[in-house]
């Protein structure tokens, strides 16, 4: 898969995101929309296909990240923010991927153990 499409894909998630928040903020109650949400059947399973996608996205989060706190606050940041912070999490790892796919998908350290390991 092409780093340029992942990188549209993020850029263009962040921004629909943000509208769609601005939107929701400015124009909804969340109180009052999120019960009507989860009272319909339909709003219900997407809430939960949303958690279930989070949970996905953080065991990635969790891999590629080496140090458990910062995995852990991804996580939380992820559970709180959605896919607004999805977006920016691969942004991040794309820009310290600097052009390689199995750095982004991996990060630094699982690259480098399994280099060392493949050469021992």
């Amino acid at each position: 898969m092409n780093l340029r499409y992942i990188t549209a894909v993020a850029w263009f998630g962040l921004l629909a995101m943000s509208g769609a928040l601005c939107y929701a903020l400015a124009a909804g109650n969340f109180h009052t929309d999120g019960s009507r949400l989860l009272e319909n059947p339909w709003g219900f399973a997407t809430v939960v296909d949303v958690y279930v996608g989070f949970a996905l996205f953080s065991c990635w989060v969790v891999w590629r990240e080496t140090r458990v706190t910062r995995a852990v606050i991804w996580v939380v940041l992820i559970a709180l923010g959605g896919n607004l912070v999805s977006a920016i999490y691969v942004l991040i790892a794309l820009r310290s991927s600097r052009g390689s796919i199995t750095h982004f998908w991996h990060g630094s350290d699982h690259v480098f153990q399994s280099i060392q390991s493949r050469d021992h």
